[in-house]
């Protein structure tokens, strides 16, 4: 092991909080070998914060090695991203402990919480930390954490060496102040497997440090309310909600063929993994059966992913250890859904075959009330759909190919009736996808490159100037696995998360932001021989940049064989 470095996949520098809040031969890229799949099940945008440290201290410089070993030996440096870290105000803090447990099975550890006690109730700040250890030989897996009924936190593990790894994750999780004000059961699962040959026992620690408000730091603007459905399906809101937020953890996981839904295909192409129509994901929510919201996935990949996981030991892709929730704004239902009755929640995913599992979305709610208000009336006014577009075309050949193409766009608007007068809002969102996939006879070469958009656009018109915020989210993949006739595997691939937003007032912008989180590995083992004799070569870099009107992060982290080379700022 090497130096402990602190992750913050949910950190952001100037980023808008209400934009972004919102892993034998070998088989098709991004497939599982024996080594690289991730076999959990699991039951189940980067968020605005002030960063007030950074990582390029003397020390963190210092321990950059720049003699890497001629190929991955027993050991690498413990797992990293370049992503910012957070910010915590320098008020009084205290911390607690939520779980810690050893995971060897898919039991899931059960515990209890209690509030904070010489740190008030009214935080500036919440910070989750997950430390985790694991040595020997172990999958990738998924999982979890609930504190009440509410998901705080999804992750997935990076696998370890054979010496032993350590990592650290924290999230800004001040969004759920409302749920961590009682006592609480706390859940936690990551599900795992133990035997005489996967022998990694996953070793966990998470805790909560809330940041108490004082005069440096004032309580956190954060949602009355957090709920969840009653059974999974039913939402019944304060009757005097004037904004309501839904928040779905979808993960594609479980070992499947939707862990890579990305490269799959349709019955007529002779490809591994088919799934009905093709590649096209679309993850939608709907209330009382009327579709309320739309979105595209993010692409994850998780550590054991494109057959080769010499890609991610040390820098994993984005978002594999914190999984971000897609938001919908359902304000405009707002009207609807206060009439002190419960109501249907459902998400979906489209393009998953009728009956096939493989996707799991819990949901969060969050309120927003007007306290001085005991009944918050008000009416959906406007509802636009055009219609959904999924079309992929099959090409054979020598080298297969299928082109997919898809989008689709929904507009909802409705109002509500407020102690500070009436508030419309309108939320419009438009989707749009294009991939290319290649693949030859017995998918010894597979490539992808896909791009996927997600543009979303929710303004507020009440009293006063009105308020818009535009986010347009843009995932990409560009990636092959060749297999060659030495029984040599090699992966090369970049995937790139990027965002833009912009807040303006009365058409007037008053904040910014620009995300560009691109990851990049080049890695090359030999197959079906044991792991002592795969002789292993692997670069990989992750440069995380973040500008806008509150300024500028961009980080730049380089390993090869497993050894960091490089970790610069070029701010």
């Amino acid at each position: 092991m090497r130096s402990r470095i602190v992750m913050s996949m949910l950190a952001g520098v100037v980023l808008v909080a209400s934009t972004l809040l919102g892993a034998s031969p070998a088989p098709a890229a991004g497939r599982p070998t024996a080594e690289a799949t991730s076999s959990a099940e699991s039951t189940s945008s980067a968020e605005s914060t002030s960063a007030e440290s950074t990582p390029f201290s003397a020390e963190a410089a210092s321990s950059v090695e720049p003699a890497p070993p001629a190929e991955f030996g027993t050991d690498w440096h413990d797992p990293l991203t370049a992503a910012p870290p957070i910010g915590k105000p320098a008020t009084r803090s205290c911390q607690v402990t939520v779980a810690e447990a050893q995971f060897r099975d898919f039991t899931p550890y059960r515990g209890a919480y209690a509030p904070p006690r010489g740190c008030g109730d009214r935080w500036s700040k919440v910070v989750l930390r997950l430390d985790g250890k694991v040595r020997g030989r172990q999958f990738d897996r998924l999982g979890y954490l609930h504190v009440g009924d509410v998901e705080i936190f999804r992750t997935s593990t990076p696998e370890p060496s054979p010496d032993g790894i350590e990592w650290s994750v924290e999230k800004d999780v001040t969004r759920y102040s409302d749920t961590f004000r009682q006592n609480r059961d706390v859940e936690m699962l990551i599900g795992n497997v133990v035997d005489d040959t996967y022998t990694g026992v996953i070793d966990v620690r998470a805790t909560l440090t809330f940041y108490a408000a004082g005069r440096t730091a004032r309580p956190a603007a954060t949602p009355d309310r957090v709920l969840t459905l009653a059974d999974g399906t039913t939402l019944t809101t304060p009757r005097n909600s004037e904004r309501i937020v839904a928040e779905v953890y979808a993960t594609g996981s479980g070992g499947g063929c939707e862990e890579y839904w990305y490269l799959t295909v349709p019955e007529s192409a002779p490809y591994s993994c088919k799934a009905g129509k093709g590649p096209y994901r679309e993850v939608q929510i709907k209330v009382d059966g009327r579709l309320a919201g739309i979105a595209a996935p993010f692409p994850t990949v998780w550590t054991g992913g494109w057959s080769n996981p010499f890609l991610w030991y040390v820098i994993p892709g984005p978002r594999a250890f914190d999984v971000k929730p897609i938001e919908y704004d359902l304000t405009p239902f707002a009207g609807l859904l206060n009439d002190g009755r419960p109501h249907r929640v459902d998400v979906s995913v489209v393009g998953v075959p009728e009956g096939q599992a493989g996707w799991s979305a819990p949901v969060n709610v969050l309120v927003w009330q007007d306290t001085k208000s005991a009944r918050v009336t008000g009416a959906l006014t406007a509802h636009k759909e055009t219609g959904l577009a999924n079309s992929s075309t099959y090409t054979p050949g020598s080298e297969h190919r299928l082109d997919t193409e898809g989008g689709h766009r929904l507009t909802v608007a409705g109002y509500v009736n407020t102690s500070h007068g009436r508030v419309m809002t309108t939320v419009s969102r438009t989707l749009a996808t294009t991939s290319a996939h290649r693949w030859t006879d017995g998918e010894n070469t597979d490539g992808l490159q896909a791009v996927w958009s997600d543009d979303e656009s929710v303004t507020a018109d009440g009293r006063g100037p009105d308020r818009t915020t535009r986010t347009r989210r843009t995932y990409t993949m560009d990636g092959t696995t060749t297999l060659g006739p030495d029984d040599r595997l090699r992966s090369v691939l970049t995937l790139g998360d990027r965002a833009t937003a912009v807040e303006s007032r009365g058409g007037r912008r008053t904040a910014w932001s620009r995300l560009d989180d691109t990851y990049t590995g080049d890695a090359t083992y030999t197959a079906n021989v044991p792991r002592d004799q795969r002789h292993a070569l692997a670069t990989t870099s992750e440069r995380y940049r973040l500008n806008g009107s509150s300024g500028c992060y961009d980080r730049n982290i380089v390993t090869v064989q497993g050894v960091l080379t490089r970790d610069g700022s070029d701010c």
